[in-house]
């Protein structure tokens, strides 16, 4: 039997509130600390009182622009976030944190990345919807990055030292300015050893695919107004689903439907019309979620997507990585498969894969949280937002790209199998998949 459960996450104190605790002197000894929205111009002295414990720290959400020289006494801080601030530059103090091993500063109006603000041992930097327009030579000396995410920014060329990130497991540069496919993906980057994760849409020499597949694989159009949301049924980085019932569905359609809307114009994967170009490309499968049609007239001119309400009995595999894990979901605890369920989980997102290769189209997020399992192993592969589309003419480069995407999936059937009754059962799957 499939077992899952939904992790769960405590209130969140109020900013003002945590403000108040950290000006008192009542949280030394702190480990964690979250001013998000707490309307912060500069940082609070009191944070450099934490220096022996503070490991995780959130400014995001504030009116921040620099970073104080102090902040490199905070040596146990292992990860920063400010997205939604005012910084035009990623602090250099940065560098000196010793122990800072993932940083984020999306939407920020960053331009420049100075190479002394790379912390040495950085696993995990998030820059997405930035302005950045090239990446410093230095990005090659942090030998230990694994995930990093560009999507959103003015970039035209990798740097070269990209090929000395040979831990880097996820890439995100979708929604720059990468004229040329060679420029996005030189060989380089596609030789790196453990590279599964790869995004790389709305860009400008991926724009004709993406308009074609738009031309050639029309959906409907779906009025707003023709529909009645009911609730949500989940979120992922790209947006946030609500069940919704269609009224006046045409005959044989659905009545009851879900609708996706998109959180904005950038995701930290990439656009919300890559992924929905990407969608209409997939076309239909028994191993994917299908797209019933685009949304139109939304009152505040959100992008959505109207989709297939899933059945009851259908659950997310797991969860997305957590700050631990880096790059790795997190099972709840317990989560156990029969060799049956096994089986049928691995076929079934193999054959789905397969087919979106046929299409054209590599899926850039094969993980367990992007699929919903029924008891019986029944899988269903969903969320398109970092989905690219293969370059056409460049048989080398498409072959190394669904390579990526195939690495995914072994990494999926790795952790399937230790989690299975019979885990020898999947080697020969594994095998065919690395």
């Amino acid at each position: 039997m499939l077992r899952s459960a939904p992790l769960t996450t405590e209130p969140r104190p109020s900013a003002h509130r945590v403000l108040q605790q950290l000006r008192a002197g009542e949280l030394q000894g702190a480990t964690r600390l979250d001013l998000r929205s707490a309307g912060l111009s500069e940082l609070p002295p009191e944070v450099i009182g934490l220096a022996d414990t503070l490991e995780v720290l959130d400014l995001s959400d504030n009116h921040l622009s620099t970073l104080p020289p102090e902040l490199s006494r905070l040596g146990a801080l292992r990860v920063i976030f400010c997205s939604n601030n005012h910084f035009t530059a990623l602090p250099s103090v940065l560098g000196r944190c010793r122990s800072l091993e993932m940083v984020g500063f999306k939407a920020n109006q960053i331009e420049q990345l100075p190479p002394e603000a790379l912390p040495p041992d950085l696993r995990w930097l998030i820059l997405t919807d930035n302005r950045l327009s090239e990446l410093p030579e230095a990005l090659g000396r942090c030998t230990r990055l694994q995930k990093l995410m560009l999507a959103g920014n003015r970039l035209t060329a990798l740097p070269s030292s990209i090929g000395q990130l040979h831990c880097l497991e996820l890439l995100r540069i979708a929604a720059n300015r990468f004229g040329r496919a060679e420029d996005a993906l030189p060989e380089r980057l596609l030789a790196l050893p453990r590279l599964r994760w790869l995004a790389h849409a709305g860009n400008p020499f991926s724009l004709d695919a993406e308009h074609q597949a738009e031309y050639r694989h029309a959906v409907p159009e779906i009025c707003w107004g023709a529909l009645r949301i009911d609730g949500v049924l989940g979120e992922g980085a790209s947006g946030v689903i609500h069940a919704a019932r269609w009224q006046g569905a045409p005959v044989g359609a659905p009545q009851e439907v879900a609708v996706k809307l998109f959180k904005g114009a950038i995701t930290s994967d990439g656009l919300p019309r890559s992924e929905v170009a990407a969608c209409m490309a997939a076309g239909s499968h028994p191993g994917l979620v299908g797209v019933l049609g685009r949304l139109v007239d939304h009152p505040a001119a959100v992008q959505g997507l109207v989709l297939e309400r899933i059945p009851r009995g259908y659950r997310n595999l797991a969860g997305p990585p957590s700050q631990a894990s880096c790059t790795r979901d997190v099972y709840a605890t317990g989560t156990r498969f029969t060799a049956k369920q096994a089986l049928a989980l691995v076929q079934g997102v193999s054959k789905a894969l397969a087919h979106l290769h046929r299409q054209g189209l590599l899926h850039g997020d094969l993980y367990a949280h992007n699929l919903l399992a029924d008891d019986a192993g029944h899988a269903l592969l969903g969320d398109f937002g970092a989905a690219s589309f293969v370059p056409p003419g460049l048989d080398d480069v498409a072959e190394q790209l669904k390579q990526i995407d195939q690495r995914a999936l072994a990494c999926l059937i790795d952790e399937i199998a230790q989690r299975c009754d019979e885990p020898a059962l999947l080697d020969g799957l594994r095998s065919r998949s690395s």
